[in-house]
């Protein structure tokens, strides 16, 4: 498990990808959307040839990909915690500037979800904390295989098993 050592000799265990899926992704999705809007507009006005409903079927298609594509990221990415680091006894979990440490007697499932881009990890608490009663996150260490399943999430079963 090749994670970065942080603050205290903690490993990483989330995703550095976790800000680009996050935060540049959806600027880049809602950016081409607005820049098609745009071009297209332009493109039937300069032309000299746009018909109402060819207006109207142009927004109505940017409009559903703009739907579509906030559902995606609201239901695989919005909810991902921006940060997790291994602390040994507990996980320290940041998100937009709060943090929180979890530890493992605190942890009462691990549900990884591998086959989905990005892939997550969600941790179920019995007492839930400042980020609810569920923290989601993409792990650092993403596997092909359909038989394995992610070593985080593994390891992280068996701490919680340990720590009942």
């Amino acid at each position: 498990m090749g994670s970065v050592q942080g603050p205290m000799n903690m490993q990483r265990i989330s995703s550095r990808q976790t800000f680009f899926i996050k935060r540049m992704f959806p600027v880049i999705w809602f950016g081409i959307i607005v820049i098609a809007a745009v071009a297209g507009l332009i493109a039937m006005i300069v032309a000299h040839q746009a018909h109402p409903w060819e207006i109207l079927v142009l927004l109505l298609v940017l409009l559903f990909m703009a739907a579509w594509g906030y559902m995606f990221m609201k239901k695989l990415a919005f909810d991902l915690m921006d940060e997790v680091w291994d602390a040994g006894d507990a996980l320290l979990v940041k998100n937009r500037g709060k943090e929180e440490r979890i530890s493992f007697s605190n942890i009462t499932g691990v549900n990884a979800v591998n086959y989905t881009h990005p892939p997550r990890v969600t941790l179920t608490l019995r007492q839930p904390g400042i980020f609810g009663a569920r923290v989601t996150f993409c792990p650092g260490v993403i596997t092909f295989s359909l038989s394995k399943g992610n070593p985080i999430s593994d390891d992280l079963s068996r701490r919680v098993d340990a720590a009942r």
